[in-house]
């Protein structure tokens, strides 16, 4: 585990004005990694306040030097950060440390700083973000007791919670290739589902949900048949983005045999900047705690660092807006509020349970939490959720309401880490808009 040091400082402040606000999910306590496009050119950055530090435009500067920083600013690693992420975690750390009192009111550059800020700090709004890294490969867990009960019930299942479930992490293999940045159109997706009268038809999925997920992001991986125990599994872990895998449910629920296939696969959404492990390091707390009678976790999935701080003191939250609620006006309608704590197995035992049979993590792999459900109405961290399948619809402002997402309707996920003691951070916005689906030129059902 990661010990505090002068950049979590609850005292620091930024001489960049919009770090302080009240809310910022980027004060100087963060400073999360990113990729965006510049005037055309790919680059990579640090969040701060409602701007970005361009680190390649700070290391010609020269204001900054050391290797972490070539590495995201070097030929090979200057259009994302798998370069930077695959170094040990003391590169990283030192960027980190450097940037913190660079940015610091009390930098004895202020002075050169302030002559460059237009050169070295553009807006976040004048640029685009892009994927912050190359994702080689997608594992989304599903760790939430509440989310997997509720399914199984729905599926009308006889034990709605798998055999497996209090074991391990059950998780599948996602398609890496559909992941795209917050902020576009999610394209409705065409796919095989069962009507209402119980036929099976090809077309637009009738029945779209969204998943309220966080997600780790692998720095070092490690090498082909040597797995990685729990108490180190967090050094392989460079930061944490928010994820919101889009389930086209009416396919999923048809399809699933060996897991789900074109109900997931057709796109997921990411935020764009990595909260970093250091970042996080004061808001991390006890793993949650199990109930009695459960089965005692095996000693392979089991470290005294993991069962006092394997949990992250993070709540999420999902809103909804609709088309007619944009054209009126109308604010988006914040639908669930859950927290991190409400997933049964950490991200570090997801690590060494992934890794137990000899399989290889590498740099830039993104491992999704599962929906993050809990117990109560509020936590429900989908649709799905929220309407018990459909037998109680949502409802929304200005009288509508829903049983799935529509054509138009946008999903806004946000999350933010809050502990006594720290300056809460935030994870910025995974966002995404329903779009119709692409006329079929035949063989439509």
């Amino acid at each position: 585990m990661i010990s505090l040091n002068q950049t979590h400082d609850p005292e620091r402040r930024s001489w960049i004005e919009s770090a302080n606000a009240p809310g910022s999910h980027f004060p100087i306590q963060n400073l999360p990694f990113g990729a965006f496009t510049r005037d055309g050119e790919a680059r990579t950055g640090v969040a701060i306040g409602e701007q970005i530090v361009d680190l390649r435009a700070l290391a010609d500067a020269q204001l900054v030097d050391g290797d972490a920083l070539t590495a995201c600013t070097a030929a090979s690693g200057s259009s994302t950060l798998n370069d930077l992420m695959a170094l040990e975690p003391r590169y990283p750390s030192a960027l980190r440390h450097a940037l913190s009192g660079l940015l610091s009111r009390d930098t004895p550059l202020l002075g050169r700083l302030r002559e460059l800020e237009e050169l070295i700090l553009p807006r976040m709004a004048d640029v685009e973000m892009r994927l912050a890294c190359d994702i080689g490969d997608y594992t989304d867990f599903l760790t939430s007791l509440h989310h997997t009960e509720r399914h199984g019930r729905f599926k009308g299942l006889a034990e709605p919670l798998p055999a497996a479930f209090k074991w391990l992490p059950i998780a599948y293999h996602g398609r890496a290739s559909s992941i795209r940045v917050s902020g576009g159109n999610v394209r409705r997706p065409h796919g095989q589902y069962r009507d209402a009268e119980g036929q099976v038809r090809f077309g637009p999925a009738p029945a779209l949900d969204f998943e309220l997920e966080l997600a780790a992001l692998i720095g070092r991986g490690n090498d082909p048949e040597q797995p990685i125990d729990t108490g180190h599994a967090l050094d392989h872990v460079f930061g944490y983005c928010l994820l919101n895998d889009w389930s086209a449910k009416s396919i999923q629920w048809f399809e699933q045999v060996l897991g789900p296939f074109l109900g997931k696969s057709f796109h997921s959404s990411v935020s764009p900047w990595i909260v970093t492990e250091e970042a996080l390091a004061p808001f991390r707390i006890a793993a949650p705690a199990r109930a009695a009678g459960d089965p005692a976790v095996l000693p392979h999935l089991d470290s005294a660092a993991d069962r006092r701080a394997g949990g992250i003191d993070i709540e999420l939250e999902a809103y909804l807006s609709t088309a007619r609620m944009r054209s009126a006006g109308t604010p988006p309608e914040r639908i669930t509020q859950t927290h991190l704590g409400n997933l049964y197995w950490t991200f570090a035992q997801m690590i060494a349970h992934h890794t137990s049979n000899g399989c290889n993590l590498r740099t830039g792999d993104l491992l999704g939490s599962g929906t993050i459900s809990g117990e109560s109405a509020v936590s429900r961290a989908c649709l799905t959720e929220l309407t018990n399948a459909g037998k109680d619809p949502l409802q929304l402002p200005g009288g509508e309401t829903r049983i799935a997402l529509e054509d138009g309707d946008e999903i806004t996920l946000t999350a933010r880490a809050s502990h006594p003691g720290a300056v809460s951070i935030g994870f910025g916005e995974c966002r995404g808009r329903i779009v119709a689906a692409h006329a079929l030129h035949a063989g439509e059902q």
